[in-house]
């Protein structure tokens, strides 16, 4: 009996060690070793904190926190509802296609009505004064009102400054000062996989922020645009956020966001956003003149070379585009281009599609030269061609 209860004492004894030891163990851990988290790098608590880039955002367990770039950002877009007039058939059968395979969709049989549509949308505000750039495709071409909601709450009418169709912009102006604005940035500066906001207000819901990288730029031949040089972007674009702020990662505005690509109607992790070096010349020129000032060298109407058309032309490779129509009253006969010549340089630079060369010949400031390289009959050769305005030539 006695040594039954010696061994019963004994392992109760034990018992009750382990239940000490297992509890102050985690105790010991967490008050003796913690050390101090100091935006996101671990340090041992007697290390003081290394000084922070205040530009840059602040990084908590790993990932970048973008929480002040976003109360920022939010304030200066706007949210844009944009009553426009549509022209619509009377017709009951409308939406039949049996009806509309044979009377089509311009049928007068049953005369035709102006119905009222409300296209809805979002601005970003680029100056105090109240200067606002968003979509051509958000203000329409037959606009009868305009209104603008601030994030204070305010609805202000706005007046149309310009449209430009042929990069889908459109600049505002609403009758307020002392407004919030981004910065502009250089979107010329970007990098593939840089961080990127999307903030817009899509479906109506206003004031969203979305994170994405910069998938890729120079984006063309989406077909959204006659002027395509597109920040391909995976921050959630969804309907409602066009004519938003794409934002980088030091709260500076790189983009107007602007189109998706969707097969749902929704978010597909594709979206298109305009450069903010693009946007604000168009924004200048739609102040200044009006209008937008692009160059041209006349009517010159060009095709990929294809394969097929290297071997014919005897070309050392399927590069680059080959003039099959032009105008005889332009500056590119002028200077001696001619249909069968194949454009293979642009200021020195190879030509890869017909973007780029509509982009290079547009971005040209009106009265410089640009240098043509091209190839005729297997021999290389260089045109010298001014660049001026389609009413200049219009006026020879």
């Amino acid at each position: 009996m006695k040594r039954l209860i010696f061994a019963i004492l004994s392992i109760s004894i034990g018992f009750l060690a382990g239940l000490v030891f297992t509890g102050r163990l985690p105790g010991a851990i967490a008050s003796d070793a913690a050390p101090s988290e100091v935006r996101g790098a671990v340090v041992p608590a007697s290390t003081p904190a290394p000084p922070v880039d205040q530009a840059a955002p602040v990084r908590t367990g790993g990932l970048p926190d973008f929480t002040g770039i976003a109360a920022d950002t939010v304030a200066a877009v706007t949210n844009i509802s944009s009553l426009q007039v549509v022209r619509q058939s009377n017709s009951p059968f409308q939406d039949d296609p049996f009806f509309r395979y044979f009377f089509g969709d311009d049928s007068d049989t049953f005369g035709w009505r102006d119905q009222p549509s409300e296209s809805l949308g979002s601005g970003v505000i680029v100056s105090p004064d109240g200067y606002i750039l968003t979509n051509n495709h958000v203000v329409g071409e037959q606009t009868a009102e305009i209104t603008v909601s601030l994030t204070d709450k305010r609805e202000l009418r706005a007046k149309v400054v310009g449209l430009d169709p042929s990069t889908d912009i459109a600049l505002l102006k609403i009758d307020a000062s002392g407004l919030p604005v981004i910065p502009w940035g250089d979107s010329s500066q970007l990098k593939v996989a840089e961080w990127v906001l999307a903030v817009g207000n899509p479906f109506q819901l206003n004031s969203s922020v979305t994170l994405g990288i910069v998938s890729a730029l120079g984006r063309a031949n989406v077909g959204v645009a006659a002027y395509e040089d597109f920040i391909q972007t995976d921050a959630a674009i969804n309907p409602g956020n066009s004519g938003g702020a794409l934002v980088n990662a030091r709260g500076q505005l790189i983009g107007i966001n602007t189109a998706i690509y969707t097969k749902s109607g929704g978010y597909q992790g594709v979206g298109f956003a305009i450069p903010s070096n693009l946007a604000r010349r168009v924004m200048n020129d739609l102040i200044k003149f009006g209008e937008v000032r692009r160059g041209t060298v006349g009517y010159v109407e060009v095709a990929p070379v294809t394969d097929r058309i290297a071997r014919q032309l005897s070309l050392p490779n399927a590069r680059g585009l080959l003039v099959s129509k032009m105008s005889r009253n332009s500056a590119a006969y002028d200077a001696g281009l001619r249909p069968g010549d194949v454009i293979v340089a642009f200021n020195g630079r190879a030509v890869e599609d017909v973007g780029q060369l509509l982009r290079g010949v547009a971005d040209t400031p009106i009265g410089n030269t640009v240098t043509l390289g091209a190839i005729r009959e297997s021999r290389k050769v260089e045109f010298r061609i001014r660049v001026e305005t389609t009413a200049e030539r219009r006026r020879r």
